[in-house]
């Protein structure tokens, strides 16, 4: 296994995509984290950690839309959401860069 710290900062960073491609946020770091969780020293804790946020924010913005329907409480939680979906992609490009582990909050282990 060989150390790529650069291709992990990437992986964090490919979330963005979302803002401009809709799904490649999703798409690009699950494609990278299945190719070279094997071969990178820490892809397959950045990786997981990585879908397993992006699943969860998923699943927050579905519980969301009703709550606009019924409430209007949904576009302030879609608004905090779009504000995670932001930040931490970029606070943990720079905790990989730093080899640090990742953190993102009110994420669910899913794998």
């Amino acid at each position: 296994m060989k150390i790529n710290r650069q291709l992990i900062v990437v992986t964090h960073l490919s979330q963005l995509l979302d803002f401009v491609t809709g799904i490649g946020g999703l798409l690009v770091p699950l494609i990278i984290w299945i190719l070279k969780k094997d071969e990178i020293v820490n892809m397959d804790v950045h990786g997981r950690s990585i879908i397993n946020f992006r699943i969860t924010m998923f699943l927050y913005l579905l519980v969301c839309v009703p709550l606009v329907i019924f409430f209007g409480l949904g576009l302030l939680g879609m608004l905090v959401i779009g504000i995670f979906y932001f930040i931490y992609p970029i606070i943990n490009a720079i905790k990989a860069s730093n080899n640090e582990e990742p953190t993102y909050p009110l994420s669910i282990k899913f794998i």
